[in-house]
This record gives structure tokens, sequence and C-alpha cells, in this order.
């Protein structure tokens, strides 16, 4: 049977995208505390694989193809998403501030994903415009995310790291 995972680079990243709209529309409608829970750690899982591959693969590729403000606000937003997920996987859904954690999340993911996929201006239209290789980065990052959720269903969550933010630095 055909790997269903798309190989062009913008249509991996555009699925992933769309997987995790609909895993944040299902928390908004869950109800009961162990499928809020569930559905948070998939979407925690979902965000850091993605992230990961942007990070290690797209953005890598994208330099000096995409606008470089572009670039860096990306690192940032992914920054603070990676925050919250932290704090989301250590918490649950008995805690005051958990439903809020997840929405502000779903908040920042819906405002990174319009600037990746913007016309004209954004990141995955200014790659398109430079050329970039999308099936080979595209399966660069499929081959890494195949790993990634290996290694998650395997039990070694990888923990986000943040790449502009320096945890340690701020006493945690």
């Amino acid at each position: 049977m055909a790997d269903p995972t798309p190989t062009d680079a913008i249509a991996l990243l555009k699925a992933d995208h769309r997987k995790v709209e609909e895993l944040f529309a299902s928390y908004e409608a869950a109800k009961g505390d162990g499928r809020k829970k569930a559905l948070a750690e998939e979407i925690c899982m979902e965000l850091t694989v993605h992230a990961k591959i942007e990070e290690d693969v797209f953005y890598p590729a994208c330099e000096g193809v995409v606008e470089e403000d572009l670039l860096n606000e990306a690192y940032v937003e992914h920054d603070g998403a990676k925050v919250l997920i932290a704090e989301i996987e250590a918490g649950g859904p008995d805690e005051k501030f958990y439903d809020a954690k997840v929405k502000v999340l779903s908040e920042m993911i819906e405002h990174h994903v319009k600037e990746e996929e913007m016309r004209v201006e954004g990141m995955f239209s200014q790659a398109r415009k430079g050329g970039l290789d999308m099936v080979a980065v595209g399966e660069r990052m499929a081959a890494e995310k195949k790993n990634l959720l290996a290694a998650y269903k395997s039990g070694g969550t990888p923990k986000p790291e943040t790449t502009t933010l320096n945890i340690t630095s701020l006493g945690a």
C-alpha cells in the first residue's frame, strides 16, 4: 500500500494544519476531562512534531528564499506555542487555566497558519516563488515526521525545545 503522506512540503504542512484545526474543534466540543485530556495530548504531540520538522527542515530550506523577518517571526511563534504545550502537557483539565491555555494555543496556531498560508506574501507562496524543491524538502520532512511519531508512540516523547528562548536563563 502506498504511503498516504504528501511528498510536497507545502501539502504535508497544510495537511498537518487541517488536522490540528480539526483537533482544536473537537476539543472545543468535548465533554468530560478524559476526552479533553486525550485531545489536548494529541494536539500537543501533533504540534510538537510539526514544529520540529519545520524548524529542522522547512525553515532552513527557506533561508535566502523567504523574507528573513517572516522566518524569524515563525521561530518566535513556535517558541510561544512550545511554552503553552509544555504547560498543557504538565497539567490537566481539572486545573483552572487548562481550557484557557488550549484556547490561547489554538488562537496562536491559527495566526501562525494564516501567515504561512497567505497568498502572495505568505511563507509558502514565497518559498514556491523562490524555486524551493518542494518534493525533496517534503520527502525529508516526511521521513523525520515518521521517526518522530514512532518515538512518540514508543514513549520517547520529545519535549519541545525553544529556539529563541532559553528557559533555563529564566530560572525555570
